[in-house]
């Protein structure tokens, strides 16, 4: 768990890895049928080293409910539910 947010409101980013590279962000955003789906947010730009981390940091201090969790599996995608 990288950020801690509010139990039942909170917006909720996973970060996928795979070793430790080649992180994805993605977002669980609201529908308009209210139901909330995984969007692709972010991608890791391996030549700027931090720049993912920082990106991160400025969602935390923007959204104080916001949950981020990491993920180093094999295919993460799969995970969450995208194919």
């Amino acid at each position: 768990m990288l950020h801690k947010g509010e139990r039942d409101a909170g917006t909720i980013l996973v970060v996928l890895t795979e070793r430790g590279t080649n992180a994805r962000v993605y977002e669980r955003m609201p529908q308009a049928d209210g139901t909330r789906a995984w969007t692709f947010a972010r991608r890791e730009n391996p030549e700027i080293r931090g720049e993912l981390d920082e990106w991160l940091a400025r969602r935390g201090d923007q959204d104080p409910d916001l949950w981020i969790v990491e993920l180093d599996i094999a295919n993460g995608e799969r995970f969450i539910g995208i194919t």
